[in-house]
């Protein structure tokens, strides 16, 4: 499963330093709710079930956000279905991956950062 990350496309659309950084920040706080949900679900604390899909949903946006600074959009999901199991395979599996592998690092030291450097 590992070797069919197609980590050129990957790349592509995790080319600003500004989402990389946004990423490195918001998929850990979209995982630790998502285990944040699940304690409170399984302790019935309904304010604290609340709170952590307020903080999935931030996570989410926020990524939502640094691919909207990238100039190649991801490819579209095709319907529920693939948007749950696209979102749920790169916050668990593919982005941490991506970071411990040392590809985060590389992508951000020759990333661009949005600006035109040729004015």
């Amino acid at each position: 499963m590992f070797g069919q990350i197609d980590w050129t496309s990957y790349l592509r659309v995790h080319s600003d330093r500004r989402n990389l950084v946004i990423h490195a920040f918001a998929v850990p706080l979209f995982v630790a709710a998502i285990v944040f949900l699940i304690a409170s679900i399984v302790r019935a604390e309904d304010v604290s079930v609340v709170i952590a899909l307020g903080l999935a949903f931030v996570a989410m946006v926020l990524q939502g956000r640094g691919h909207a600074l990238e100039s190649h959009a991801p490819v579209p999901f095709s319907g529920p279905g693939n948007f749950l199991k696209r979102w749920f395979m790169e916050q668990f599996m593919i982005f941490p991956l991506f970071l411990l592998t040392g590809r985060w690092w590389h992508q951000f030291k020759v990333a661009g950062d949005g600006s035109d450097d040729a004015a």
